[in-house]
C-alpha cells in the first residue's frame, strides 16, 4: 500500500494512504461472542416509504428518516468489480550478494528469482460493454489485470488508459457482447457538504461492502501527487482495497471514485477521499474518442492568495489563484489575463489554488469557453471568456537515448513543451531538455544526474532540444554543463 503525506495542516496529523492492497487467500477469521437472547419485534403491516430520497433533500418526516438504501445497493453493486492486478518481480534469494564488496572479492553475484506480486482494489463498470474506471495506482506496474464481477466471474482486462496524473485508469473486458450492469454518473458540481453517499469497494478483500457518510468537504487539495488535487471528502467508512470503488449518492449515481484515507493505522479513521465524478467522465469520454485523455488547460502557473498577498493587492480577502506567469498564445494570454491578476472563479465557481483552477478546467472539452472573474486590486472586476485549447507540444517531443563517454552517457532525455511538463508533473513553463530516466549502471548515474533534471547549457550553449544536447556532448572532451534541479541552477564541469 503506498502512503504519502498531505501537505499543509494534515501533513502534521497523519499520512495519505492509496487504497489498494494485496489480496487475501481467504477473508480474516470474524470471532463470535455470545449474547443475551433479543426479542424480535413482529413484522410491521404498514406500507414502506419510498425508498429514495432526492439527493440534496433533508427528511421531512420520521418515516424519511427511517428509508433503507437496500434498493439502491441492490441496483448499484453489480457494477462495482474487483481488480486484481498481477506482477512479477525479481527477488534476491540471498541479500547478502547485494554488496558490491562480496561481488568483487569472492565474485559472488545475487542469485535471482521471480515472485509474483498481487494487489487488489475495486472498479465501477460505466459502460454496458465492460468499460469499467479504477484508480491508476491499482494497475500500475501490473502485467496481468483481471477483474471479477459480482457474480464471482472473472475476465482478463485490457488496460485502455493508465494516467498517473489524474490516477485514474480505463480497462475492457470482452464480455462476448453481453451486457453488464452500469452506474451513471452524477453532476459532481452539485455534490454539497453535508449530502448522504455510499461508498462501495471490496474493502481488505473481504468482499462486497457498503458503507455510509455524509459529505465533509469538497475541493480537498494537495492530498495526491496529481496536478488536478480535487477531492470529495467523505466520512463513509474507506478502507485500503476501496480504491477504485464507488462513492454513490443517494439516487444511485456516481458521485465520484474512492481513492485515498488519512489515517495512520492504515485503516478508516473517517477522512476519505473520492476523484470527482466530473473528471472521471471525461477521461472515459477521452478513451471512447479514441484520442486518449486529453485535457484542457490554462496556459499559466500561480498561487493561493493568503490573506498578506490579498492586503498588498488591495483586495477585500484573501481566496482566489494569483497569476504568476502566462505562456504565450495560451487560453489565459489570449484572453487578455496577465501576470499579477487574481483568477477568483471559473463560471461561477471559486477556485482557491492552481490545482483547483486546473481541476476546472479539466472537466470542461478544449475548445469551449469559460467564464473566468478577475480581481486586480488596482483596476475594477470583470468576467472574461476564456477559450480553452490543448497544451501545446512546441518543441514536438523527441526523445534521445545518450551513449558514449559522457557525463550525460545512459541517459533517457526527451524535448520540454508544456504538453510533456504536464505529463511529468513540472512547471508548465519549463524549457530545455529533461532527463527521463537513468541507466544506474552508465555514466550519467556516475554523475549523479537524476530523472527530472533540466540540462540548460553545454560549454555555454544553451540547450533547448535534444539534437542541441547531442551535438554539444559529442563535439567535445570537456564539458561544463549547467542544470536546473528542484528549481536551483547546478553547474559542474567534467572531462572525458
Amino acid at each position: 500500500m503506498k502512503t504519502m503525506t498531505l501537505a499543509a495542516g494534515l501533513a502534521a496529523i497523519a499520512a495519505v494512504a492509496f487504497l489498494a492492497v494485496p489480496a487475501l487467500t481467504q477473508p480474516p477469521h470474524i470471532g463470535s461472542a455470545s449474547r443475551p437472547a433479543v426479542k424480535l419485534a413482529p413484522p410491521s403491516t404498514k406500507a414502506l416509504p419510498a425508498p429514495l430520497l432526492p439527493q440534496g433533500q433533508a427528511p421531512s418526516s420520521m418515516g424519511q428518516v427511517q428509508l433503507t438504501f437496500a434498493p439502491v445497493v441492490k441496483r448499484v453493486i453489480p457494477a462495482v468489480v474487483n481488480v486484481y492486478a498481477r506482477s512479477v518481480v525479481q527477488q534476491q534469494v540471498n541479500p547478502l550478494f547485494a554488496d558490491p564488496f562480496f561481488s568483487q572479492f569472492f565474485g559472488a553475484s545475487p542469485e535471482m528469482r521471480q515472485r509474483v506480486q498481487q494487489s487488489l482494489g475495486s472498479g465501477v463498470i460505466v459502460r454496458a460493454d465492460g468499460v469499467i474506471i479504477t484508480n491508476n495506482h491499482v494497475v500500475a506496474g501490473g502485467n496481468e489485470i483481471v477483474v471479477a464481477l459480482s457474480d464471482k466471474r472473472e475476465f482478463k482486462a485490457k488496460v485502455l488508459q493508465a494516467d498517473p496524473r489524474t490516477d485514474l485508469a480505463v480497462l475492457k473486458i470482452d464480455t462476448g457482447g453481453e451486457r453488464l450492469p452500469t452506474v451513471a454518473f452524477a453532476d459532481s458540481d452539485n455534490i454539497q457538504v453535508g449530502d448522504l453517499v455510499l461508498a462501495i469497494g471490496d474493502p481488505f478483500g473481504v468482499g462486497q461492502t457498503v458503507t455510509m457518510g455524509i459529505v465533509s468537504a469538497l475541493a480537498r487539495t494537495q492530498v495526491s501527487a496529481s496536478d488536478y488535487q480535487f477531492f470529495i471528502q467523505t466520512d463513509a467508512a474507506i478502507n485500503p482495497g476501496n480504491s477504485g470503488g464507488a462513492l454513490v449518492t443517494t439516487d444511485g449515481k456516481l458521485a465520484g471514485i474512492n481513492t485515498a484515507i488519512v489515517s495512520r493505522s492504515g485503516g478508516n479513521v473517517g477522512i476519505g477521499f473520492a476523484i470527482p465524478a466530473n473528471l472521471a467522465r471525461r477521461v472515459v469520454e477521452g478513451v471512447e474518442g479514441g484520442g486518449g485523455v486529453k485535457l484542457a488547460w490554462v496556459g499559466a502557473s500561480g498561487q493561493p492568495v493568503t490573506a498578506d498577498i490579498a492586503r498588498s493587492l488591495g483586495l477585500p480577502r484573501p481566496g482566489g489563484v494569483l497569476i504568476k506567469d502566462v505562456y504565450p498564445g495560451g487560453p489565459l494570454a489570449n484572453a487578455g489575463i496577465k501576470s499579477g491578476e487574481v483568477v477568483v472563479s471559473v463560471d461561477g465557481t471559486p477556485v482557491d489554488d492552481m490545482q483547483s483552477l486546473n481541476y476546472r478546467i479539466a472537466t470542461r472539452k478544449p475548445g469551449e469557453s469559460v467564464r473566468v472573474h478577475v480581481e486586480s486590486g488596482r483596476q475594477p472586476a470583470r468576467d472574461v471568456s476564456v477559450a480553452l485549447a490543448l497544451p501545446p507540444e512546441n518543441p514536438p517531443r523527441e526523445v534521445a537515448n545518450i551513449s558514449g563517454r559522457n557525463p550525460l552517457g545512459g541517459a533517457r532525455v526527451e524535448n520540454l513543451s508544456p504538453a510533456a511538463a504536464i505529463d511529468l508533473q513540472m512547471d508548465l513553463m519549463a524549457r530545455g531538455v529533461v532527463v527521463l530516466a537513468v541507466d544506474p549502471r552508465g555514466y550519467a548515474a556516475a554523475q549523479g544526474f537524476q530523472a527530472g533534471d533540466i540540462v540548460r547549457s553545454v560549454n555555454g550553449a544553451a540547450i533547448n532540444r535534444t539534437g542541441d544536447l547531442l551535438r554539444a556532448l559529442n563535439a567535445a572532451s570537456h564539458w561544463d554543463i549547467t542544470i536546473e534541479r528542484g528549481g536551483q541552477r547546478l553547474s559542474q564541469s567534467y572531462d572525458g
